[in-house]
């Protein structure tokens, strides 16, 4: 076999092996598992920064009544 060939072969086992893995439940269930994570992460980082510009915002408003 000529050395193209052979890294044919091997993509071609490495592919079926991927798509076989990909249709399991347990690779289904995990990656809904990250997908849901990912979400809440992006959920409460909205929140803790939602939370600090009000904070901020706050502080503007005292500073700014000092001010006057």
């Amino acid at each position: 076999m000529t050395d193209g060939t052979n890294k044919f072969l091997w993509g071609l086992a490495a592919g079926l092996a991927v798509a076989a893995i990909l249709k399991t439940d347990t690779f289904k269930k995990g990656a809904a598992k990250l997908v849901a994570s990912g979400l809440q992460l992006k959920d409460d980082a909205k929140e803790y920064f939602e939370t600090i510009k009000e904070d901020a915002e706050d502080v503007k408003a005292e500073r700014d009544a000092v001010k006057a």
